[in-house]
């Protein structure tokens, strides 16, 4: 039995071992067939030069670019379909997909649930979904720049970056632009989306139907709505920016048992061309969404801080800082809210009161919404008599009489001096491109 085993071993021994092997490969070569009859764990190198075509990756290899190398899809199709797993693409410039967004045309596509799969440090330009990742699981995205087609209007765009169906990915500092959407995840569970900047865009992160995700340290800039967060549960969204926003800083549809903490939302104002009565910038609207916690976010000059309707109960609103904005609160229910968590409230730049014992909460309670205020969302243009006596008779009468108050929102505790963000420095600081001009 022993020199059986042996001899078995030995004879492994003389059989070739089959070894990873670096290819490298020019202009002249014959990519798809290199492609075609290389071995798992292969490492495909493309010298400088364009190759023109859509390639397709039946193997788990690595692909990657040295500078000047640039795949060209020649305006059809996908540049890059992945049918493997374990495949790595890195360090290419990929451009002139196919456009068509019935046919999921993308500059890197996978929709056969490959899983393990990396995609670092690519450059894409092109009129469809920059990058499609549908059924996978342990997926990296890192550090690419998806660019669109600003020539387009932007629901003939695809996305930036595309998850479907996907779980335990994580999307990190990538910069996204002139697409739909920069980052749209549906129907995915688990993910990670951190450190990216997306601007001049629809929506910077869209989410549909996916629970259990972490959003942190996102940048969003020149957006119709930085964050939109729809018919989605269980996501910790912390640290991320939005700013210049024209509708939305953040928008909430449906979303339940959610976290919505230490973020910042700047300037969300409607353009004056744009404007109609009921359109204007919401620093946070949350539409149908309960059970949700917001907390020390800082809303800095939107139309409206935050507008709560539809059912947007059950809520825990403390910490915040809502600051310059015209209209702090709208609130449309008929069931009262108190915003504080523990004695701690929210700073409120107009707030009057006063703090006779120094404890660095409000001696009197907050109520941003009164029934002046409904009045005036009712009936918009008697904006220009909140300053008049008669306006001001009626806020003191309401105040002597409570009965006549409707049903709104109180913070019993609300601060003196507004939360100051501690927001972590993250890769999108160092990374934000250039200034331009907005883009629909």
């Amino acid at each position: 039995m022993i020199k059986t085993i042996t001899a078995l071993l030995m004879l492994l021994c003389l059989q070739p071992i089959a070894l990873a092997e670096t290819i490298r490969v020019s202009v002249t070569d014959n990519l798809q067939q290199i492609l075609d009859t290389a071995a798992d764990g292969d490492v495909i190198t493309l010298a400088a030069g364009e190759y023109p075509g859509n390639f397709v990756i039946r193997h788990a290899v690595t692909l990657q670019g040295t500078p000047g190398a640039a795949i060209n899809a020649g305006g059809q199709g996908h540049a890059l379909q992945l049918q493997s797993e374990h495949i790595q693409i890195e360090d290419l410039t990929i451009t002139n997909w196919g456009g068509d967004l019935t046919a999921q045309h993308a500059g890197i596509y996978a929709d056969q649930a490959a899983s393990h799969l990396v995609i670092r440090n690519n450059t894409l330009k092109g009129d469809g979904f920059g990058i499609w990742l549908q059924g996978g699981q342990h997926l990296q995205v890192e550090g690419n720049t998806v660019t669109g087609n600003p020539q387009l209007r932007s629901a003939d765009r695809g996305n930036g970056i595309q998850l479907s169906q996907v779980q335990h990915a994580e999307v990190s500092n990538n910069i996204v632009s002139h697409t739909r959407d920069g980052l749209y995840i549906i129907a995915s569970q688990n993910n990670v989306l951190k450190n990216n900047t997306m601007h001049d865009l629809r929506y910077g992160i869209h989410y549909m139907y996916s629970h259990s995700n972490r959003v942190e340290n996102n940048l969003a800039y020149r957006t119709r709505a930085g964050y939109a967060l729809m018919s989605s549960r269980q996501l910790t969204v912390v640290g991320n920016e939005t700013r210049d926003s024209e509708d939305y800083g953040f928008l909430m549809n449906f979303i339940t048992y959610s976290t919505i903490s230490h973020n910042r939302i700047q300037n969300v104002w409607t353009k004056p061309e744009h404007k109609v009565n009921g359109r204007e910038g919401k620093g946070l609207f949350v539409y149908n969404s309960g059970y949700n916690t917001f907390s020390y976010n800082t809303i800095d000059t939107a139309e409206i801080g935050i507008h709560l309707t539809a059912g947007s109960e059950n809520v825990k609103v403390f910490g915040n800082t809502f600051l310059n904005n015209p209209v702090q609160v709208k609130y449309v229910s008929n069931r009262k809210q108190e915003w504080s968590q523990d004695g701690i409230g929210n700073f409120w730049s107009n707030y009057l009161g006063w703090d006779l014992n120094h404890d660095g909460r409000g001696d009197t309670p907050f109520e941003p919404n009164d029934g002046i205020d409904k009045l005036v969302w009712q009936y918009p243009e008697a904006k220009v008599l909140l300053d008049s006596p008669a306006i001001l008779m009626l806020r003191w009468i309401q105040k002597q009489f409570p009965v006549l108050k409707p049903a709104g929102v109180k913070d019993s505790f609300p601060l003196m001096r507004p939360f100051t963000q501690t927001q972590p420095a993250s890769a999108h600081t160092q990374r934000q491109p250039a200034t331009q001009p907005t883009s629909g």
